[in-house]
């Protein structure tokens, strides 16, 4: 019989300890003693055991837990032998669904907060009751359930993954293109196992790059496209996997030159490897080993990665029907201590997210730093995935009125002050400065002259859309796709301006779509303002990579807005123009010069999410009903209220913009 459990092993600095009780499960990949066992959460690891290489199929067991009941800095636990040892290469069975983690826990945040979320998230009794529960475990089962309908391989490990893609495109048969069987071929070899079972996709599997960097890793903005493509095609079990080993993640102790962020943050990125046991010849251990900006280039922290991971845990429910994963006890925490560092009591004025430069998709200097529109616009569709997913209690109402507090100040202030089209422009042209005034007209103090040259003349007569950044005496005027696209598909728009922004691209689709979709912003910074902006940065040359790039990889966020603008045309036609390039090209991570006709200077070949971003796209465009699960409308409710500060007993005159009569 064979033995089928995890080893817990510590290389950091414990986070905390909890005691667990629960069922036999699969899916965490053992069958645990009866009597709950207190345990160390700060880092797990999947021993294999096997003579061989672990790429040639190193064989795999599970070992029971260690009976040390904590484990200090720097050891390692005691691991007991067991019976038996299974291939990881063979197929549905043998090893069991592998271990996908154990529940998620967050580290000591009580003694670090000043915010008046404290009451609804750090409570103690509450805090300490959501680990020791049974409850935790009760969907275990349930997701193997899906799992079986999924791989049809009566339970077993998620190594049968490939063999659930070949079926389907069996199915499909000639249904499909030449492009579309390489582009799903392509993905799948992309797929990263950890201790047997699809966990996530790697950045990019270039052939001919000899310096991987951190393309070999696991990206959480990377891997939403193809989560979203796995998902329309019916495949769920991976972005599962990848949802909860991220929240698992969550919780590790983040310290860099000896100061650690909120514990909410999500790790950019995170890496499988291996190592072998000391004092056990040919044994191995698989661990995740996770970055949350300590290694990235600039060193900043991924403000992004959080926001990602909710969207898609609603995508996740809303395409497989399985909202068990979204209401477990720790997924429900780790939406709240996101949600904790994103609504922090600060110093700003405004309902924005103030951040640095590079903190997103964007993520080397380029002049975002502030409040840029990409965030902004994921700040909102994540608030409201989280309204949506959020179990309402007497221990979460505050947090739910934050949330609907902040969605209603954040939507108001990017309609009113972030949106710019010919009459927005004229009346910032004719601004008077220098006022001092609670109703002043000129709020932010931006000076005419700031209005650049090229905008005069690229701004149509007809449609609009949202600047890049909006700061004391600063607009950023130029185009971001991202954001406005994502302002779209969230609704953080109104109406009118969201169809002003698909006209807008219309209007504009030799400058934003030309010979590859979609440049990531439009224009490019040039000669004094390149050197100036981005520090002379030789990757972010103009139109090239994040300074006027197109990449592909927005095409699938394309389409998705342009399905809920009713425009099913404009998709197709963009899917059409990369269809006639990508699998000719390689599938590169970008495009450069100013209409994407050169495959980009030090673009990655085969970039997972160009090629998932491809397939979404084709499978929203199949599938447009299953779009309408993946956008919001309109929500009237959060138009009817005002959240305004200024109460009316404080005896000053509310001076809210939103009901100022509009100026003539």
């Amino acid at each position: 019989m064979n033995s089928r459990s995890c080893i817990c092993v510590s290389a950091m600095k414990p986070c905390c300890r909890f005691l667990i009780s629960f069922k036999s499960s699969s899916l965490f990949g053992f069958s645990p003693p009866n009597s709950g066992r207190l345990i160390n959460s700060s880092k797990l690891h999947c021993t294999k055991i096997g003579s061989r290489s672990i790429r040639s199929g190193v064989h795999c067991r599970r070992n029971a837990f260690s009976d040390s009941d904590s484990i200090s800095f720097g050891e390692r636990s005691r691991v007991f032998k067991a019976r038996g040892s299974i291939s990881s290469s063979s197929r549905g069975r043998g090893c069991s669904r592998g271990v996908l983690l154990i529940p998620r826990v967050a580290s000591d945040f009580r003694n670090h907060s000043s915010s008046s979320l404290d009451s609804h998230v750090n409570d103690n009794k509450r805090f300490e009751s959501m680990f020791v529960k049974p409850l935790v475990f009760k969907d275990v089962e349930k997701s193997e359930e899906i799992f079986k309908k999924e791989s049809g391989n009566g339970g077993g490990k998620d190594t049968n993954f490939g063999n659930v893609g070949v079926r389907r495109e069996t199915e499909r048969g000639s249904s499909q293109t030449e492009d579309d069987k390489e582009a799903w071929k392509l993905l799948r070899g992309a797929v990263v196992n950890y201790c047997g079972f699809p966990v996530g996709t790697v950045a990019a599997k270039d052939p001919g790059d000899k310096q991987t960097l951190n393309y070999d890793q696991v990206f959480i903005r990377d891997f939403v496209p193809s989560a979203y493509a796995f998902l329309l095609d019916g495949e769920g079990a991976i972005v599962r996997n990848f949802l909860l080993h991220t929240l698992q993640l969550q919780s590790w102790e983040k310290t860099v030159d000896c100061h650690s962020p909120g514990p909410g943050l999500m790790p950019a990125s995170f890496k499988v490897k291996s190592a072998p046991l000391e004092g056990n010849d040919g044994s191995f251990e698989e661990f995740l080993d996770p970055d949350f900006g300590g290694s990235a280039i600039g060193r900043v922290s991924p403000v992004d990665s959080g926001l990602w991971w909710i969207i898609l845990l609603r995508a996740y429910g809303k395409l497989t029907g399985d909202y068990t994963l979204q209401e477990r006890v720790d997924v429900q925490t780790g939406i709240k201590l996101i949600l904790k560092l994103c609504l922090a009591d600060g110093f700003d004025m405004f309902p924005t997210l103030l951040v640095t430069d590079g903190s997103c998709m964007i993520d080397r200097r380029m002049g975002i730093h502030g409040h840029p529109l990409e965030i902004q616009a994921l700040f909102y569709s994540a608030l409201r995935c989280a309204r949506e997913m959020l179990i309402v209690n007497d221990g979460t109402k505050n947090l739910v009125a934050a949330v609907n507090n902040r969605l209603s100040a954040l939507s108001f202030h990017i309609r009113e002050y972030y949106w710019v089209d010919i009459k927005k422009i004229n009346e910032i042209y004719r601004y008077n400065t220098e006022e001092y005034s609670a109703d002043a007209t000129n709020k932010f103090n931006i000076y005419p002259d700031q209005i650049p040259t090229w905008l005069v003349d690229w701004i149509p007569d007809k449609g609009g859309y949202f600047i890049g950044n909006l700061q004391p005496a600063h607009m950023d005027f130029r185009f971001f796709t991202l954001g406005n696209l994502w302002a779209v598909i969230s609704s953080l728009g109104s109406q009118e301006q969201n169809e002003g922004v698909m006209t807008l691209i219309e209007e504009k689709w030799d400058d934003l779509v030309a010979n590859m979709p979609l440049k990531i912003c439009f224009p490019a910074l040039e000669k004094e303002e390149w050197r100036i902006i981005t520090g002379s940065d030789p990757k972010n040359t103009p139109w090239s990579y994040h300074n006027g790039g197109s990449w592909p990889t927005l095409l699938w966020q394309f389409t998705l807005a342009c399905i809920k603008m009713g425009k099913l045309e404009l998709a197709k036609k963009a899917v059409a123009v990369a269809e006639k390039r990508l699998k000719e090209d390689e599938w590169p991570e970008y495009y450069d010069t100013k209409s994407g006709r050169f495959v980009g200077k030090q673009s990655r070949l085969y970039q997972t999410w160009t090629i998932a971003g491809f397939l979404a796209s084709k499978k929203l465009i199949e599938q447009p009903e299953k779009a309408s699960l993946l956008f919001w409308e309109e929500d009237y409710q959060l138009l009817e209220t005002c959240v305004c500060g200024l109460s009316k007993s404080s005896g000053r005159k509310n001076k809210c913009s939103r009901f100022q009569p509009p100026r003539s």
